[in-house]
């Protein structure tokens, strides 16, 4: 392993390359990134290099959001095969039919989508800056909420805002399920609970607090903000609710502290497939670039836009 990291180190040198990994990539991975990030940071970051040439490891949607922010850049996704259970929920045929169903409606996309959803969206957004965007948007207006019915319920729980929201969601999140707060805070007494929105268990922690048990120690973040809040808190015990990846991260963050997965089933399968024999590869052979064709990147750059600008 020792020899391929090194050659991997080397070619990207050479090369003048840039690594962006997701949270959720294997440890080796991460730790070979020029930058670890959440779909939002990322897709800061791919705008904002300077290097012309970015591997991103991460699944198909984000190499995507990449290349359409960043067109004059070539990005290469190590694994082609690296999809989304949650991008797959929707495609361009149903939300076209959709928006047929309610007319002027204001579509409002999860960044987890094909491009082809984003260009007929009006705004995309992430975890960590849905309930923001959503905020923005005219109260007079009706608003279809894509793909993922768990953070679409969330942001309802949030803003108060009624939507209509598509019936889709993360396999990973699924295999959460629902959780018995009482028992989980037994077990881990004193322990803050990080909970991410697309988890079922993030609105019914909104809209039952204080009724079935105790949501003093839970918190609903994204990605980012679980970070974050680890980095900055007192606690050194901790309980996250996401895919399994982030505590790597987290661990190099606060060596400390005791992190634990609220289930050892959420492992994205997708997320796993890059490996550090195909990310040497990629960097070898720049195959597999991700272009999205001009008109459809034309369109979806602008939601892509929206939610850049309101997460400054």
């Amino acid at each position: 392993m020792l020899e391929l990291i090194k050659e991997i180190e080397k070619l990207k040198k050479e090369k003048n390359a840039v690594i962006l990994a997701h949270n959720y990539q294997p440890a080796e991975i991460q730790d070979l990134a020029d930058y670890i990030g959440d779909s939002l940071g990322l897709s800061f970051e791919a705008s904002k290099t300077e290097a012309t040439l970015i591997f991103f490891c991460g699944v198909l949607f984000m190499a995507e959001t990449a290349s359409i922010i960043s067109p004059n850049k070539k990005v290469v996704i190590p694994e082609l095969e690296a999809g989304s259970s949650l991008s797959s929920k929707i495609n361009l045929e149903q939300l076209r039919e959709w928006k047929s169903n309610h007319p002027d409606s204001v579509v409002v996309s999860y960044v987890n989508t094909s491009a082809e959803v984003k260009s007929e969206s009006d705004y995309c957004v992430t975890s960590s800056n849905a309930v923001k965007i959503v905020q923005s948007i005219s109260k007079g207006e009706k608003i279809l909420f894509l793909p993922d019915k768990f953070l679409g319920r969330y942001i309802e729980a949030a803003t108060g805002r009624k939507m209509e929201i598509w019936n889709g969601s993360c396999h990973v999140h699924e295999k959460i399920g629902d959780i018995i707060f009482a028992k989980a805070q037994n077990l881990h007494p004193n322990t803050k609970f990080l909970i991410h929105p697309e988890c079922g268990c993030s609105s019914s922690c909104l809209m039952k607090a204080n009724i079935y048990f105790d949501c003093s120690n839970i918190h609903i973040s994204s990605r980012e903000e679980m970070i974050n809040f680890v980095k900055n808190s007192n606690s050194n015990e901790f309980v996250i609710a996401t895919e399994v990846g982030i505590i790597h991260r987290l661990k190099k963050i606060k060596p400390e502290a005791k992190i634990f997965p609220l289930s050892e089933k959420a492992v994205c399968e997708y997320m796993k497939m890059i490996s550090l024999e195909k990310l040497r590869n990629a960097l070898r052979d720049e195959v597999q670039e991700i272009r999205v064709p001009e008109e459809t990147a034309v369109k979806a750059k602008l939601p892509i836009e929206r939610m850049l600008a309101l997460s400054d």
